[in-house]
């Protein structure tokens, strides 16, 4: 095990495709795992033990935190990764975050000058960045295969009513039941601003009706739109959210100047389809066929979940600590990732401003951060008070009796599906 990168995980349910990829990494050792249900913490004990490898298990963070570690997965709470990266940097940890980067503006600027006090790594962990299609979309567009990017569209649907009960554990203050339209949104525009390696400089969003069967296990909101502008001009639809389709859709296209790119819906077992254009104006070739792993392709193609993803942000990510060109090249740092999050943020803005076009913030500039240190516009009531504590909805917020969030439990209790 010696001259192993060591490396904890903070989060056991998301946790679990990132501790399975360290338990037979070359260059990492996953060597302590953090979280408050003890349960889990069983079951990583069971799958350590059977890769020889004892791991030290916590359910407390500020214990957790203290081992003897150099660097710190976040797979906790979606709306506490800035908090806890920003404490696991200045502890002297390298950050690998989950989605996503941050709930406020506030959390972005100080999760960006946290990383650069600290001069440590931090990688984003948007894995549908690194499915097999988007990734040789990503690989391809880089290439310059379809020229200069003009329009793009990303789509994640997911209705989640099904599983609610697994998810959110009938907690009334559970992040999940606190969200709004827009938030969750680097699963569908994220991929597209990879790709590209451009900034998004605007967002116009929208809000979907709320489905009543969601109000009915405890949540009460509609899918989310951003319409993206990139500082080249180019335009990007995002869409993500609980619409009504089985199975999910998740779904990429991207137009540049020269031919496009689109993974065909599910983006999972399903061809790449690529147009290129020929030296005449409308004159060109098709190409689809199913990608396979490129880089890393040995242990790559060991990890299936999620379209293939599962493996590369922690691959990258250990290989960046490193110093490794992969790492280097293809880990998603964290001006990357305020920018995929702040889409999102910007967005429901804008829907609350009946749709209004919102410029999106450059924060790689210390002089643009002043205006945002102390912005902490959002829905939890345990970070925004007065003006910035936000509706959860634009179509009025609905107060939900406890009874609901009882039967949400009851139903995770006898492990039942969502009703």
């Amino acid at each position: 095990m010696s001259g192993k990168l060591k490396i904890g995980v903070f989060g056991g349910y998301r946790g679990q495709t990132m501790i399975d990829v360290l338990l037979d990494h070359p260059d990492a050792e996953l060597v302590a795992v953090c979280d408050k249900y003890t349960p889990l913490l069983s079951q990583v004990r069971e799958k350590a033990e059977a890769h020889g490898l004892d791991v030290a298990l916590y359910e407390s963070f500020d214990e957790f935190i203290k081992h003897d570690m150099d660097a710190v997965v976040l797979a906790n709470y979606a709306t506490e990764h800035a908090i806890y990266a920003v404490k696991c940097l200045y502890a002297g940890k390298h950050v690998l975050s989950e989605v996503l980067p941050c709930e406020t503006t506030a959390q972005a600027v100080e999760l960006i000058e946290a990383v650069e006090k600290t001069g440590l790594v931090y990688s984003y962990a948007e894995n549908y960045c690194y499915m097999l299609h988007t990734f040789e979309m990503w690989q391809r567009y880089k290439k310059g295969d379809i020229g200069k990017v003009t329009y793009g569209e990303g789509e994640y649907i997911h209705d989640c009513a099904g599983i609610w009960p697994q998810i959110t554990y009938g907690e009334r203050d559970h992040w999940r039941n606190n969200l709004y339209c827009t938030y969750y949104c680097t699963h569908s525009v994220g991929p597209l601003i990879a790709m590209t390696g451009l900034r998004p400089v605007s967002v116009v969003g929208f809000e979907c009706p709320p489905h009543e069967d969601m109000k009915r296990l405890g949540a009460y909101f509609g899918a989310g739109v951003e319409m993206v502008v990139l500082e080249n001009g180019a335009v990007m639809k995002s869409v993500h959210g609980h619409l009504k389709r089985e199975p999910g859709s998740v779904n990429y296209e991207l137009y540049g100047s020269k031919g496009m790119m689109e993974t065909g819906r599910q983006a999972v077992n399903k061809p790449l389809y690529v147009y290129r254009e020929s030296d005449k104006v409308c004159v060109g070739a098709w190409e689809d066929y199913e990608p396979v792993p490129k880089i890393a392709a040995e242990y790559a193609k060991n990890f299936q979940g999620h379209g293939g993803s599962d493996f590369y942000p922690t691959h990258f990510f250990i290989q960046k600590i490193l110093g490794r060109p992969e790492g280097l090249e293809w880990s998603i740092d964290v001006y990357t990732a305020v920018s995929m999050g702040l889409c999102g943020i910007f967005a429901y803005r804008s829907v609350l401003d009946g749709n209004t076009p919102q410029k999106i913030p450059d924060l790689r500039d210390p002089a643009v951060r002043e205006a945002y240190r102390h912005d902490n516009k959002c829905t939890n009531k345990k970070i925004a008070e007065g003006d910035d504590l936000l509706p959860k909805t634009s179509y009025g917020e609905v107060d939900l009796p406890d009874e609901v969030y009882e039967h949400v439990r009851q139903l995770w209790i006898e492990g039942k599906p969502g009703e």
